[in-house]
């Protein structure tokens, strides 16, 4: 339990000292208060010293004190998902913490942090029935003040992620909607198709069957199809637009050579299946010259309908594909905190952002033996997705992003680099900062780089740095590959002042 200013020392902390008015004005909180305003508080204040890695105070215990750092080092702990992450670091003297808002009237506080000493500190205690008596009696005005900037702070941000997340929300809907009505229009398209086409090889069999044709003969149109249908399933180089139209003109001509009607509809379909002339004319010896005309055009519906097929699996397959890419994304199927191959997760993001990165080229360089990494997978596609979508808003939607995973020591980096003009000069030393933003007004709410680092230093002990130059900007996610024995300070963490 936190000491109070009553109790003896607890395992860790040394016997408590008095408190000179000439040590608070040596704190900046304290420095423009008068004498006997110092008198004052030195009188109901106390001086105690902890060891390294004693607990100052606990999360969740009663909000009994003011904790203001004389000197040493702290850290301020928050309980997150079952675990205790760093939310800031510091060894600024005067920095302070603990029941700073004591002075509203509400039942029993708690502390909603952890202190932890980093090293031997010494703090100023002051009980917080102290710290409300004087802010109400002596600054009544700045608690009014102060209370209101507080919840209109607290408010105004939590309204703003709100909206930031449902505004990536919103992008991302709109990209699936996009990459998935593609290939459901050609599906759609091409089962029109096919039906039209099964139904003109019913009619042919009809004809066929009222011609009173040699069964042997068809027979040997079946077989004849069979061999196209096969040749044509094979891969084989693509030829050029010159070198296609000419075969299909070669192909018409045999075929009007062959009194075969229509030639120039069956033409492409024929060429397109990878027939050549000298294959034509051993059709044409194979089902002989009475069913030539016949065999060709039901050779050429057979043809389309495998090919219609084709395009109705390629098509399905691609829905498929971005319904497990949301899957990935999501991590619908999986724990919250798991062991995670980091690539299927970039992958998935940009199948999700496929829409906003269609003019630009995605070059992966993967570290393939990279082993999994403790995480919370679906948060840190969130991180991929804000890093991603800044680097193409960077370059206008034209260029190269490029994904890089590599280890370094006990860590996985995760690079995104663009070709951008770079952050701006004026921006660089507060872009994680809430709502700084290099995009214009209304165009971003300045919090996504900041939920991306709190995801990757709060969640996972991490960092996330950048570099930026005129020839473009690499931003750095660093993840642990096994959970800290002791929580990492966040480097941008800046205590309260």
């Amino acid at each position: 339990m936190v000491p109070t200013h009553d109790s003896g020392p607890d395992v860790g902390t040394s016997a408590s000292t008095a408190v000179s008015p000439e040590l608070l004005r040596g704190l900046f909180l304290f420095e423009a208060l008068t004498d006997e305003q110092l008198s004052w508080l030195a009188e109901r204040s106390e001086v105690r010293a902890f060891d390294a890695g004693a607990p100052v105070y606990r999360e969740g215990e009663p909000a009994d004190a003011v904790w203001v750092l004389v000197d040493g080092e702290v850290q301020l702990l928050r309980a997150t998902a079952g675990e205790e992450v760093v939310i800031t670091q510091t060894s600024h003297t005067g920095a302070y913490a603990g029941a700073i808002r004591a002075y509203v009237n509400q039942p029993s506080p708690a502390y909603e942090t952890s202190m932890l000493c980093v090293r031997a500190s010494r703090f100023m205690r002051l009980p917080a029935t102290a710290f409300a008596t004087f802010m109400r009696e002596r600054l009544p005005m700045a608690v009014h003040l102060l209370d209101g900037l507080y919840i209109g702070v607290r408010n105004s941000e939590a309204t703003m992620r709100q909206r930031e997340h449902l505004a990536q929300l919103g992008s991302l809907s709109a990209n699936l909607a996009h990459e998935l009505n593609n290939p459901a229009a050609a599906a759609v398209r091409a089962t029109a198709q096919l039906r039209e086409r099964v139904a003109g090889m019913r009619h042919k069999l009809g004809m066929i069957a009222q011609g009173g044709i040699d069964p042997a003969a068809i027979h040997r149109l079946v077989a004849v199809q069979e061999e196209v249908i096969e040749q044509a399933a094979k891969a084989r180089e693509p030829l050029g637009v010159l070198a296609e139209s000419d075969l299909e003109d070669e192909i018409a001509d045999r075929l009007e050579g062959l009194d075969v009607a229509g030639a120039l509809e069956l033409a492409p379909v024929l060429a397109a299946a990878g027939v050549d002339v000298e294959r034509l004319d051993e059709i044409a010896r194979q089902v002989g010259e009475a069913q030539r005309d016949g065999a060709f055009r039901w050779l050429a519906y057979a043809l389309e309908t495998e090919a219609l097929m084709d395009e109705i699996e390629d098509a399905s397959t691609r829905i498929s594909t971005l319904v497990g890419a949301v899957k990935q994304y999501s991590h619908m199927d999986q724990a919250t905190h798991t062991e995670v191959d980091l690539h299927p997760g970039l992958d998935s993001t940009v199948v999700m952002l496929g829409h906003k990165l269609s003019g630009i080229a995605v070059h992966r360089e993967y570290d393939r033996s990279l082993p999994a990494v403790p995480a919370y997978a679906a948060e840190l596609n969130q991180v991929w997705t804000n890093l991603i979508d800044n680097a193409a808003d960077a370059m206008a939607g034209h260029g190269t992003i490029t994904l890089r995973t590599r280890r370094d020591g006990d860590d996985v980096l995760v690079e995104v680099a663009d070709e951008g003009p770079g952050v701006p000069e004026e921006v660089r030393e507060r872009l994680f900062e809430p709502f700084v933003s290099t995009k214009g007004p209304g165009l971003g709410s300045g919090l996504g780089l900041d939920n991306a680092r709190r995801i990757v230093e709060r969640r996972h002990s991490g960092s996330l740095t950048y570099t930026t130059s005129e020839r473009g900007s690499v931003f750095t996610a660093r993840l642990p590959l096994r959970a800290p024995a002791q929580p990492v300070a966040t480097p941008n963490a800046s205590p309260s002042r």
